[in-house]
């Protein structure tokens, strides 16, 4: 009697586990979302470009803070001015794309044609990864009612002073100490290279921007103020007179405000010349796209020795 318990206890517990496993194929074989489906589950994906693996770089990507995937036109926000509302959120079109398989196919107005093995990470992560280089991009998945443009913009400051060929002193004000930064009327902030260049002229105000002359270059830093996302520090290394700080606030997207603590003067400065990256469909493509080619690219976030901090 007793062996034929375990007989049949073998038996019961053999059909369990064949059970379990024919279950475990069905779910197995339920379908999965297309690419099509995943690249168009949200509105924006935000490059994360610290996040970034691989010594290689697909330029495109390098310079937009956010792209879409839209019936196979790809759009990109590449400037900080009027990010939010350009394009209703999404930016101006830089591509058209091909999906497929998990393959991501791009054919960029400037940069020409790139492929992608596309990966799902999580529920509203993405991979690029791009077998002509060995990198690969990380983009976070973010609809546009809930995509937080205001900490793009102030997270990447640095790259807002770069879109004008230059910065116009228009205000002075009345109160504050004589000092040297008054003589200075405009400012350019250089892209490419370290990202860290800065030119001032001395030129009247309502100089054209072509006729400046730069009378000085030098390094610049823009910091962080603790308890205060939107107003930040900038610094200025002027070595005959040593480095000038101010607390750096926007006005709107083409007027700054520099307030200098030494002398307790406020300066307001305009933008001239405003540089759109990759502007398509319009008589300035040429010299936009020519512009495009000395563009920053978006580096990896290192610490700045010039930031400060305010409590």
């Amino acid at each position: 009697m007793k062996t034929v318990k375990l007989l049949l206890s073998f038996a019961l517990t053999t059909t369990l586990l064949t059970s379990c496993y024919v279950e475990t194929n069905i779910i197995d074989d339920e379908p999965t979302i297309s690419i099509n489906q995943l690249l168009g589950s949200y509105e924006l994906w935000y490059v994360d470009i610290n996040s970034t693996s691989g010594f290689g770089e697909t330029p495109f990507l390098q310079k937009a803070f956010t792209i879409s995937f839209r019936n196979g036109v790809m759009y990109a926000n590449n400037n900080l001015v009027g990010i939010g509302s350009s394009g209703n959120g999404y930016g101006i079109a830089v591509a058209d794309y091909d999906a497929y398989n998990m393959i991501l196919d791009v054919t960029h107005d400037a940069d020409g044609f790139e492929t992608f093995d596309v990966f799902q990470i999580d529920n509203n992560t993405i991979e690029l990864y791009n077998p002509n280089n060995d990198t690969s991009y990380f983009l976070d998945g973010y609809q546009r009612s809930n995509f937080d443009y205001d900490f793009v913009f102030y997270d990447n400051i640095h790259y807002f002073l770069q879109e004008y060929e230059a910065w116009e002193k228009t205000y002075t004000s009345e109160f504050g100490a004589i000092n040297e930064f008054d003589n200075e009327n405009y400012l350019q902030f250089l892209a490419g290279g370290n990202d860290d260049t800065f030119r001032s002229s001395q030129d009247e105000t309502g100089t054209s921007v072509n006729n400046l002359v730069w009378d000085y270059t030098g390094v610049y830093g823009v910091g962080n103020i603790t308890g205060d996302t939107k107003l930040k520090t900038l610094t200025l290394d002027y070595d005959f007179f040593d480095n000038e700080h101010f607390e750096l606030s926007v006005i709107d997207d083409g007027t700054i405000e520099l307030y200098h603590p030494t002398s307790e003067t406020v300066y307001e400065f305009e933008g001239r010349g405003y540089i759109q990256y990759l502007k398509n469909g319009d008589a300035k493509k040429k010299e936009s796209v020519k512009r495009n080619e000395t563009r920053k690219h978006r580096k990896n976030k290192v610490d700045n020795p010039r930031e400060n901090t305010r409590v």
